[in-house]
C-alpha cells in the first residue's frame, strides 16, 4: 500500500520520471557492473546488456508498478512481479541483493531528476522501490519454501545423457542428476536456467523451458542456435556454446524449474499457441494431458517459418493425435517442395484465428516472439476471451509491459 502523501508525489512525478526511465536505467546498470563487475560477468545476460533490451524490461516493469500504484494505491500491483519473481528464483537471487540494486537504482533517479528530486520527491520513489523489492522478496520466499531449498539454493549438477539434432539450428538435451539421485518433479510449462563456463571465463545463464511431461526421471531442454541476422549483434553466447559442446557425458549448472505458466486443474478447454522455439512448453504440457486427461479439449496453433525448421513437428503431431478431442493448425512461411505443405491442418496464415474462435471458459497459453503473441491475444480478445484467460511465456527480458 502506497501512502497517500507517496501517491500524490508519484502521480505528479511519474510523467517526468517515466519520460526519463531508459536514461534512468542505463546509468543504473553502469554504476552497478562499475562496483560489482562480476554481475554482469556471471549472473546478467550479458548480450540483453549490450543491445539494451535489459533496461528496456526493467524501466518497463518499474513504470507498470509506479502506474498501478497510483491508480490504486490501497493496493499493491503483484499481478505484475509474478514472472519476475519466478526468474529471480531460477537465477537463485537473494534478499540482500535487493539492497545493493535499491542504492544505484535511486541514485541514478536523483542524478537525472536534478533538482526536481527534492527530498520528498527522493522519499515517494523510495517508497515506491521498497514496495516493489518486498513484494519480490516475499514472492520468492514462497518459490524457495515450495522448492524445499534455503533462499538461493537452487544449483544443482545435472549430467547430459542423451543430446538429440531437431533441426539444423536447433538441438534438445536430456539430463539427469549428475549424483545419481532421483529428478525432481516440475509442472509442466516451467522452465529452468542453465549455466554455461564460456571461453573467457564467464558463467552465463539462460533459461529453457523444460520440453518433456515430468515423472519420466529425465529432464529435456531444447535450444535454439540464436544468430545474427545482421552482423551488428553477437550470436547468442550460451546457444552456441550448448550447440558446439555440450556432449552426452558432460555436467552442467542447471536450476530448479520455476515460471508461472501452468495448465489450471479441471477439464476445461484450453487453447496452446506458439510460434518458433516457443513450442516448447506446449510439448510438455501436451504430453502431460495425453496421460493425466486425454479427453480434455485442447486447440493448438503453431507458426514457423518451414516444416523442415519445425522443431518437434513430428512428436508435435504425434501428442495432438493421442488426444481425442484436440486439433492442430499449423502455419509456415515457406512450405516449397515439402510433402506436408498441403496438409489439411496447415492454415493460410497464421493471425487468422476467425475459424479457431475460443469456446467460453477456454484458457489460453501463448508462448513465442512478441509480436506473434500480441496478435494471437488481440484476436483471442476481439472474439470474446477474458484477459485473466490468457497466459504468456516470453524468453528473455519481458518486453510486454514496455511496448
Amino acid at each position: 500500500m502506497l501512502s497517500s502523501q507517496s501517491a500524490l508525489i508519484v502521480r505528479d512525478t511519474l510523467p517526468a520520471v517515466g519520460a526519463s526511465l531508459g536514461t534512468v536505467t542505463d546509468l543504473f546498470y553502469r554504476r552497478m557492473f562499475e562496483e560489482r563487475p562480476e554481475l554482469l560477468r556471471d549472473l546478467f545476460n550479458r548480450a540483453n546488456q549490450a543491445s539494451g533490451v535489459q533496461r528496456e524490461a526493467l524501466a518497463g516493469a518499474v513504470a507498470a508498478f509506479a502506474t498501478a500504484l497510483v491508480k490504486h494505491p490501497d493496493e499493491r500491483p503483484d499481478a505484475v512481479l509474478g514472472r519476475i519473481a519466478n526468474k529471480h528464483a531460477s537465477l537463485g537471487i537473494t534478499s540482500d541483493q535487493y539492497t545493493l540494486v535499491g542504492r544505484h537504482l535511486l541514485a541514478a533517479v536523483a542524478e537525472v531528476l536534478g533538482d526536481a528530486a527534492t527530498p520528498a520527491v527522493a522519499a515517494a520513489w523510495d517508497e515506491v522501490y521498497w514496495l516493489m523489492a518486498n513484494a519480490l522478496i516475499a514472492m520468492e520466499a514462497r518459490l524457495y519454501a515450495r522448492a524445499d531449498v534455503e533462499d538461493g539454493s537452487v544449483w544443482q549438477s545435472m549430467e547430459i545423457v542423451e543430446r538429440h539434432e531437431e533441426t539444423p539450428d536447433t538441438a534438445s538435451f536430456v539430463l539427469r542428476p549428475a549424483d545419481g539421485s532421483p529428478t525432481r518433479s516440475f509442472v509442466p510449462g516451467q522452465y529452468v536456467s542453465v549455466r554455461a563456463e564460456l571461453p573467457d571465463g564467464a558463467h552465463q545463464i539462460r533459461q529453457y523451458s523444460l520440453s518433456n511431461a515430468p515423472g519420466g526421471g529425465t529432464w529435456r531442454f531444447t535450444v535454439k542456435r540464436e544468430r545474427s541476422l545482421d552482423g551488428r549483434v553477437p550470436d547468442g553466447e550460451v546457444s552456441t556454446w550448448l550447440h558446439t559442446h555440450a556432449r552426452p557425458g558432460d555436467v552442467l549448472g542447471v536450476s530448479l524449474p520455476f515460471g508461472d505458466l501452468l495448465l489450471p486443474e479441471g477439464d476445461g478447454p484450453l487453447l496452446l499457441a506458439s510460434a518458433g522455439i516457443g513450442v516448447t512448453p506446449m510439448l510438455a504440457m501436451l504430453e502431460h494431458l495425453a496421460t493425466a486427461a486425454p479427453d480434455r479439449p485442447v486447440t493448438v496453433v503453431h507458426a514457423d517459418r518451414s516444416p523442415a525448421l519445425h522443431a518437434h513437428r513430428l512428436e508435435l503431431t504425434a501428442l495432438v493425435e493421442r488426444l481425442p478431442h484436440a486439433s492442430l493448425h499449423l502455419w509456415y512461411e515457406d512450405t516449397a517442395n515439402h510433402p506436408d505443405a498441403s496438409a489439411d491442418h496447415v492454415n493460410e496464415g497464421w493471425a487468422d484465428l476467425t475459424r479457431l474462435s475460443p469456446v467460453p471458459g477456454t484458457t489460453a497459453f501463448l508462448c513465442g516472439p512478441l509480436s506473434f503473441m500480441k496478435a494471437v491475444r488481440t484476436d483471442l480478445l476481439a472474439h470474446g476471451l477474458s484477459p485473466k484467460a490468457i497466459h504468456y511465456e516470453v524468453f528473455g527480458p519481458d518486453l510486454w509491459l514496455s511496448k
